[in-house]
Parts: C-alpha cells; structure tokens; sequence
C-alpha cells in the first residue's frame, strides 16, 4: 500500500482569477496519484457553468472530475454549479440559491469515501467569498485542510503573492507551498521573480507550470513536487 499523507484533503487557492488554479490542482492530482494514491478532485461552487444534456457542468470541475481516480459523480465534484460567468456571491443570488455549508460536507464526505486525498479548488482568490456570509476559509477550516498557492507569474504578482501567504497565515492555516504557473508566455522576468518568491514567500515551491494550453495534466504533475 502506498504510504497515506498527512493530510486528506488539500485546499487549493490563487492569487487572483485566472491564474491557473485548475492547471494546478489537476497535476496536484495526477502527481499524487503517480504515488499510488486514489484521488478526488472537488470544485465546491463554481459559475460559468454550460447548459448540457446532462445538466448545468463547468469546465474546471469537468476537469477535476478526469484527472479522479476513481472518477466520482460530478453532483460531487460541483455540489454548487452556477450558470452565469461572475463572482459566485452575484451568480448565486441571480440562480436564487444559497449555497449551504452542509452540502458542501456531505459532497466531499463521499468524495473522501472512495479517496486517499481531496483536491479542493477553490474560486477566485483566498479572500473572494463562497456566498454571502461564507468564505472559502470557512470551508476550508470545517475540512481540516492545509492550503496550495497557486500564483500566476506575471507583473504584479509579488504583492499578490505575499499578501494571499500573509491572510492564509493569518486566519490560521497551514499553508504548505506554492506553484508557480507561466500565465504570460512573453513575461521575460518569469525566471527572476520565481526567485524573488521563493526569498519572498514563507514556504517552498513545489513547482513552476509551464505555459501549455490544453497540455495533459500528468505531463504536467511533472514539473510538481508533493508538499
């Protein structure tokens, strides 16, 4: 039997939207199951969904759900999916629905059922709300869960960086690394702020991304260390 890690679920956060949080959390995924774990990955409330045949589905959490195994139900994977493409507190109120805590547990109680470890991809940045009332730290403190940076490598993310480090600290989480991901392909400072971040940052880096659209996420949970 593979060796089971210290923590059974793994939240993980961006600086900002768009910086590459799905990347990240499905090689997380993959590089943990290259150890012979069985993973599931978890999108609690997303917005932007698609209308489908089979329901209302999210790109991210469709791809969090590919890179499980064993691949769990995607009413599990996104317990909250949300039609219009905005801040999830906006298209929450626009589906007239609250997105309850409880369902939340209950989705990734299953999750954790079937896995040895939970992905959990948070939306937007550490301190954009869930919901009225409800901050991802919320959900992330009921799970017990250490937390993964996920920091988009571009002008300005210095201050992001360690302003998201500082309030994860801050509210009291362990927060036990961070990845780099190549947003601008054309950033020529990429390699000397990669530097400037690991002197910066309180905690080691488990890996730079490199700039690859649609690139297999186990090539990708290459260039990752397990934290």
């Amino acid at each position: 039997m593979p060796p089971i890690p210290t923590f059974r679920s793994l939240f993980v956060t961006g600086t900002d939207t768009g910086v590459g949080k799905t990347v990240a959390a499905t090689a997380l995924a993959h590089r943990l199951r290259r150890e012979g774990l069985r993973v599931a990955g978890m999108k609690p409330v997303a917005s932007g969904c698609e209308r489908t045949p089979d329901g209302l589905r999210n790109e991210d959490a469709l791809a969090l759900q590919a890179a499980s195994a064993p691949r769990p139900d995607y009413a599990d994977v996104n317990p909250y999916a949300l039609e219009i493409p905005t801040a999830p507190q906006l298209a929450a109120r626009a589906a007239g629905v609250r997105i309850d805590p409880e369902v939340l547990l209950a989705a990734h109680g299953r999750l954790a059922a079937q896995a040895d470890v939970v992905v959990v991809e948070g939306a937007g940045g550490w301190l954009a709300p869930m919901d009225d009332g409800l901050d991802q730290g919320d959900f992330a403190r009921a799970l017990g869960a250490p937390v993964v940076l996920v920091v988009g490598l571009r002008l300005g993310c210095l201050s992001h960086a360690r302003l998201s480090a500082r309030a994860i600290v801050d509210d009291g989480f362990a927060l036990l690394g961070w990845i780099g991901n190549t947003v601008d392909p054309a950033f020529a400072e990429r390699d000397a702020y990669v530097e400037l971040l690991k002197d910066a940052l309180p905690v080691p880096c488990l890996g730079v991304l490199p700039f690859a659209p649609g690139a297999d996420p186990a090539r990708m949970a290459q260039s990752l260390a397990l934290p």
